[in-house]
């Protein structure tokens, strides 16, 4: 391990998490958001927060009562303070290596009221020094789950191989592997993401991806080539044996151990999608490490995907165990 960057390991006691729990790595940014609609130009001001899909899911796996653990680098800088802060606060353990880099930064824009632009200031960053000397010894080999996503090894050759160090460390203690595999075209191309998508659907036990990043993986240029149900087949010939094909207000196909499931959306009038992919997987990994049945994983990971997209922000209304019940309650009001 780099004597350098000593680790830095915070966690709280929190009694009645669900144990073992979901293990995660990969960066979390912090995230500017511009008060108001319109031009960034035009903004009165904006809101200082912070957002990573790793981060999401194990925020949203903790809220639902099972136990999280994120794995990262952050600057020595107060956006770094203040991004495990607020893992700490919602009680994700937190391994964390300081870095003489600075914490990346988003810049989100609410170009319109439904639609919102967002600007990177990650090159060079703390996260993207993460390597495979970030992973302690038996923290990934005694999880219930290690979920990676095809984020992290578009961030440089270090990341790239933390992935794949997690992935071997937890194939070999026979830890499930989920893969989300999150294209994100700012970082690399759909031709450079293809090939390593396809490596690790083929490490994953439980695989996710957006009908697009399907495609991507597959390299079916035309979305006509293939259903939500071909795509999952398809997925699912690569190596993993659970399947979700996210595919937003349509909701999601699922093929789960040979059988295909569809995933019907659940209503809601959205505010703000960013976030709602991570939202649902958290649902469904919650749910597997509660060991719960897969349908009802799917149908946790539905609720879970709606109600984070009925307030602003990237993790802020994930739910807990309490409130999956609150769409319901609307519409009963409502009646």
């Amino acid at each position: 391990m780099n004597d350098s960057y000593p680790m830095n390991e915070s966690e709280l006691v929190t009694p009645g998490l669900v144990t073992p729990g979901l293990v995660t790595l990969g960066e979390t940014l912090g995230l500017l958001v511009a008060d108001d609609v319109g031009p960034l130009a035009f903004t009165r001001g904006m809101r200082l927060s912070m957002g990573g899909a790793e981060s999401n899911v194990a925020i949203g796996v903790a809220r639902l009562g099972v136990a999280a653990t994120w794995i990262g680098r952050l600057g020595r800088d107060p956006v770094g303070d203040l991004i495990e802060r607020h893992l700490l606060a919602e009680r994700v353990r937190c391994i964390v290596r300081r870095d003489d880099a600075p914490t990346a930064i988003m810049l989100r824009e609410r170009r319109t009221g439904t639609s919102s632009n967002v600007t990177y200031y990650r090159h060079g960053s703390a996260g993207s020094h993460l390597s495979p000397d970030d992973l302690p010894d038996d923290v990934v080999e005694k999880a219930g789950v290690l979920h990676l996503t095809g984020i992290t090894p578009a961030l440089g050759p270090g990341p790239a191989a933390a992935v794949r160090e997690a992935m071997r460390r937890a194939r070999a203690a026979g830890v499930p592997v989920s893969v989300d595999l999150n294209f994100r075209s700012r970082l690399w191309s759909a031709a450079t993401a293809a090939p390593v998508f396809r490596e690790l659907a083929a490490g994953a036990d439980m695989l996710f991806a957006g009908d697009d990043e399907a495609r991507i993986a597959l390299e079916i240029a035309d979305p006509a080539d293939a259903t939500p149900e071909q795509l999952a087949e398809r997925l699912a010939g690569l190596g993993p044996s659970q399947v979700v094909v996210k595919r937003g207000r349509h909701g999601a196909t699922a093929r789960i151990d040979g059988e295909l499931v569809d995933v019907p959306p659940v209503p809601v009038q959205a505010v703000d999608s960013v976030g709602a992919g991570d939202a649902f997987v958290a649902g469904y990994l919650a749910g597997r490490l509660a060991g719960r049945e897969p349908r009802d994983r799917l149908s946790t990971a539905a609720v879970t995907g709606a109600l984070a997209v009925t307030v602003p922000g990237d993790w802020e209304a994930l739910p807990r165990p309490h409130e999956l019940s609150l769409l319901t309650a609307e519409e009963d009001v409502q009646r």
